[in-house]
């Protein structure tokens, strides 16, 4: 059974495409689940509240006591100390897709559930006019 429910979620059709040629195989545990299960929209159509690729987003991870801002990627653009974490890491995976005020959950590779809270979106490529990146 999913811990995932039916438009939890929202990933633009281009996304999901890029997602797939990345192949399954490489997909974080519960990425097949979530995206199964998201909305697929037209990049034009996708709320500019929503984290897409190359989102920027500003997140408060339980416990902390100051955000971070995380752009979500695909693996070859990740660097994880500046910020860029790869869609196919446990945050990465976790956070698209999610709208402002959701709450991410994930597994580390070290097997610690992690949480944050999705304050807010700093840029999202399609809410600035940029459907293909």
């Amino acid at each position: 059974m999913s811990v995932f429910a039916h438009g939890d979620r929202v990933v633009t059709e281009l996304d999901a495409v890029r997602l797939t040629k990345l192949g399954a195989a490489r997909w974080p545990a519960g990425l097949s689940d979530a995206l199964d299960l998201a909305e697929q929209v037209p990049s034009l159509q996708v709320p500019a509240n929503v984290v897409t690729m190359y989102t920027q987003v500003r997140v408060l991870e339980h416990g902390a006591q100051a955000p971070k801002t995380l752009t979500v990627c695909y693996p070859d653009d990740a660097e994880p100390a500046l910020g860029f974490v790869s869609v196919l890491s446990p945050v990465g995976a976790a956070l698209l897709g999610l709208r402002v005020g959701a709450h991410a959950r994930w597994v580390t590779p070290q097997g610690e559930a992690r949480s944050a809270k999705i304050q807010s979106i700093l840029f999202q490529p399609e809410a600035s006019g940029d459907y293909t990146t």
